[in-house]
């Protein structure tokens, strides 16, 4: 599969993107498991099918920028073509001296993201650390891995190993990043309202921001039209972490699943509806 990566990562990125596009029209179309997920979780956020119906197709396009997202050349810029908006909140977070996480959801080119904030702030703050969680299958795995790591970015597992280390990034005044809208293991979440609906959670970044007094700053990573770019917003930060205190966790979560509706609903379009965000977490550990 290296090669198709390969053959896929020279082209360009409108050609990725209208490839990108048929390919989501065909997965919704040969799905139907997929079209009654899509559809459930529109109607849940109370918004008309037309509005989120361009998610289809870019659900697609993110698959397609893959190769090309993970095989540049390290020496080669990933800001070219990305227009950054909301750098003041970054700015002003790094300032306080107690680190700053960045989270988002599955919107737009979220792997975009972590590449374009560590090239931004790892020069003057040091790598910007981002959890993740591998691939099963072994070859996508090795793939995710050496793609991923690049200069000022440091990929962690999902383990208490990796949650050792962004504590230690956050003492630095360093950033970490992850994606808060994704379900997490039994065990490791809340359930918090999202959407209009309770859904599983996960505290960790919520756990962070209490115990180091990082700042938590939204990130959206809008894709444009037609191949001309994307834009890298980051939003104000999270606000009302002190009054939750240590043992309003729950707020705290809640806060920041605000902060995360707050994109998705500005960028319906871009959103992954298809995703299961209200199913029941797997039994597993750390």
């Amino acid at each position: 599969m290296l090669w198709l990566f390969r053959f896929f990562s020279v082209w360009p990125l409108a050609a990725l993107q209208a490839l990108g596009g048929a390919l989501g029209w065909l997965v919704w179309a040969l799905s139907p498991r997929y079209r009654a997920q899509f559809r459930a979780n529109v109607a849940q956020a109370g918004l008309p099918f037309e509005v989120a119906r361009p998610a289809i197709a870019e659900a697609g396009r993110f698959v397609a920028e893959l190769p090309r997202l993970w095989l540049r050349p390290p020496a080669q810029s990933c800001l070219t073509g990305i227009q950054v908006e909301g750098r003041h909140h970054a700015d002003q977070a790094f300032a306080q001296g107690r680190g700053v996480i960045f989270f988002g959801a599955h919107s737009g080119c979220f792997e975009l993201g972590p590449q374009a904030l560590a090239e931004l702030y790892g020069p003057d703050h040091g790598p910007l650390t981002a959890m993740y969680r591998p691939a099963r299958k072994a070859w996508l795995a090795r793939l995710e891995q050496l793609a991923r790591n690049r200069l000022n970015l440091s990929l962690v597992p999902a383990s208490l190993s990796g949650i050792r280390l962004m504590h230690k990034a956050l003492k630095l005044n360093r950033a970490v990043g992850l994606l808060t809208d994704q379900v997490p293991p039994e065990g490791l979440g809340v359930w918090a309202p999202f959407l209009g609906q309770p859904a599983y959670t996960m505290t960790l970044a919520a756990r962070l921001a209490l115990q180091n007094g990082a700042a938590l700053l939204p990130v959206s990573c809008e894709r444009l039209p037609r191949g001309r770019g994307y834009v890298l917003k980051i939003w104000p930060p999270v606000a009302g972490l002190q009054q939750a205190g240590k043992s309003g966790l729950l707020q705290a979560v809640t806060l920041i699943n605000q902060a995360v509706e707050t994109i998705v609903l500005r960028q319906p379009g871009q959103y992954l509806w298809g995703y299961a965000r209200y199913k029941t977490p797997r039994k597993e550990t750390l």
